[in-house]
């Protein structure tokens, strides 16, 4: 069966300021699919997510991006939430004064309404939040808390996934959720993006170690540096770059110049 792509990037330049950060990125991501993002410090990976989401101070100067086949760029950042599109931030900010519930609630019947679906009231919904927040080890007390407000590395990785069980993205980027994780809260969250995969969507694993990617399984392997992939394999990849770092790849990608 023939794959249908859900993210499109065709020869996509981006900058920050005076600073260009995307340099010539062509990708596909079919549905389904999940892809890795592995590269060095500087090359551009966290900037690829901030551009996808929509995040504000970063110009995109030429080439396309199409999401289900229309054009991203021309959405705004609820736009492309609301389409489908989530990102789960490296450093997910506190929210003081917002409880995660009703953060939660709002989140969700906002996508609902969009979908023309109808919204749900506090009782369906908190029957719903409780089933997916025991599903991923999340305590009841936790749903009470502020956003974020006072949570450890690990919860508020949690609490993205969370997220992603109510919301249902069609394509979620994971915006190195790993960092801060010990071996224990590593395993709960990918066992909790894991069961999130489905035939009809896809992740963007952006991360900077290969032990993520024993829990997280990608489909492809992207070795992102300068601004572009230079290099593309399977999760075999990932063992060769922890085994000889990113410099055998770079000078490959040096001399092909």
């Amino acid at each position: 069966m023939l794959k249908k792509p859900l993210l499109e990037i065709k020869n996509l330049f981006a900058k920050v300021g005076d600073k260009e950060i995307i340099k010539g990125l062509n990708l596909v991501i079919n549905e389904g699919e999940v892809h890795a993002i592995m590269g060095p410090n500087g090359a551009g990976k966290s900037s690829l997510s901030y551009i996808l989401s929509g995040k504000d101070g970063y110009e995109v100067t030429s080439g396309e991006i199409l999401f289900k086949g229309k054009n991203l760029l021309e959405l705004n950042t609820e736009e492309r939430a609301r389409e489908g599109m989530f990102l789960s931030l490296q450093y997910p900010t506190e929210i003081p004064g917002v409880v995660v519930s009703n953060f939660l609630k709002h989140s969700l019947n906002a996508v609902r309404k969009y979908k023309g679906e109808e919204e749900l009231d506090t009782v369906a919904f908190m029957k719903l939040l409780r089933l997916k927040a025991s599903e991923l080890g999340i305590s009841p007390e936790m749903l009470k808390r502020f956003v974020n407000v006072g949570f450890s590395g690990g919860e508020k990785k949690r609490f993205e996934t969370l997220q992603m069980a109510l919301l249902k993205p069609v394509f979620s980027i994971l915006d190195e959720i790993d960092s801060g994780l010990d071996i224990d809260a590593l395993k709960t969250v990918s066992e909790g993006v894991n069961a999130l995969r489905r035939e009809d969507n896809s992740f963007l694993v952006i991360t900077n170690y290969q032990r993520l990617l024993s829990y997280i399984v990608p489909d492809v392997i992207h070795i992102f540096a300068d601004g572009k992939i230079i290099k593309s394999g399977d999760k075999e990849l990932a063992i060769e770059l922890e085994k000889n770092g990113y410099a055998s790849f770079l000078n490959e990608e040096k001399n092909e110049e």
